[in-house]
């Protein structure tokens, strides 16, 4: 199936990459809509999972739910729409698709360099450029689309703002490097990240899901304050970066406590705003064994939770 499916993905890269960046703001989000709504009718399977993630996240059913994944599909949408949308001009789209809150302004301005930890909520993919116009040299991590010439075609395009982007593979030398030449590091922490690669067991909406210990570590290590933020979409199409809550590097020395909180953060803005979450992803796929919940019930325990 993904060998069959690869004539297609191909077609939706380079239809997006030549034809979303030419278009003006507008039409891009308008096509985006669209292809949207044709999504969520034939992703039959998608639907299903988002709805299923929904229940996780309230602990039951809850009407409109159906509004709700609906909305969800077209946030997504929108949101890598917007990337090839900056292929083109991108330090002057990406001011005028979004803005930095007064709060964001001050924390990048205080601090250089910094962790920034956000989900795939809203446009996530404004956040770091908001932070590169703020005058921080950015770097973020992108692992494997489709093929790898699509996965090349997808960081260039990501990298079309100047932010370095540094494949998931490897990665932590590069980023650590980065940290200590006074870049700034985007990441976001909403993906299974399978221990032996790096990932720690913690709660998310009361399920154990294994998610990277990476924004904890980098922050220690490298002496780099930590903001949760995210992008909060507004009527008019853009979008507004907002600081959910900012670390200190020592908080961060406690790698599972730090973590953990970081997740409840971002668990508290999906509550409120579910449709600018992506619904659709297996975020509780993993099972962690006998030992592995052992040991996160341990430091629940020790943590008085």
């Amino acid at each position: 199936m993904r060998v069959l499916r690869r004539p297609f993905e191909w077609t939706g890269v380079f239809l997006g990459y030549l034809v979303l960046s030419n278009l003006p703001r507008r039409a891009m989000l308008a096509v985006c809509d669209f292809a949207a709504g044709v999504m969520h009718f034939f992703d039959r399977r998608g639907r299903a999972l988002a709805l299923s993630n929904l229940r996780v996240v309230y602990g039951r059913d809850i009407p409109g739910a159906e509004k709700i994944v609906r909305r969800s599909y077209r946030s997504m949408a929108r949101s890598v729409g917007y990337a090839f949308w900056t292929c083109r001009n991108a330090k002057a789209r990406a001011a005028a698709a979004g803005e930095m809150s007064e709060e964001g302004k001050a924390f990048l301005a205080a601090n250089r360099p910094a962790v920034t930890v956000s989900a795939h909520l809203g446009c996530w993919e404004i956040l770091s450029q908001l932070a590169f116009l703020e005058g921080h040299r950015m770097m973020s991590v992108a692992k494997d689309i489709g093929t790898s010439g699509m996965t090349r075609l997808l960081m260039k395009a990501r990298e079309s703002i100047g932010q370095e982007i540094v494949h998931a593979d490897g990665a932590f030398r590069p980023l650590m490097q980065g940290l200590k030449d006074g870049k700034s590091l985007g990441l976001l922490v909403d993906q299974v990240v399978k221990p032996r690669e790096g990932g720690i067991w913690v709660r998310f909406f009361g399920r154990p899901v294994p998610v990277s210990a990476a924004p904890a570590f980098f922050s220690a290590k490298g002496k780099a304050p930590v903001v949760v933020a995210w992008s909060r979409p507004l009527k008019d199409g853009r979008w507004r970066c907002e600081v959910i809550c900012s670390y200190s590097p020592e908080e961060a020395r406690d790698i599972w406590g730090f973590t953990q909180r970081c997740m409840r953060d971002l668990e508290r803005i999906i509550r409120r705003h579910p449709s600018c979450w992506v619904l659709n992803y297996r975020y509780f796929r993993k099972t962690p064994n006998a030992e592995e919940l052992a040991q996160l019930e341990a430091r629940e325990r020790g943590y008085g939770k």
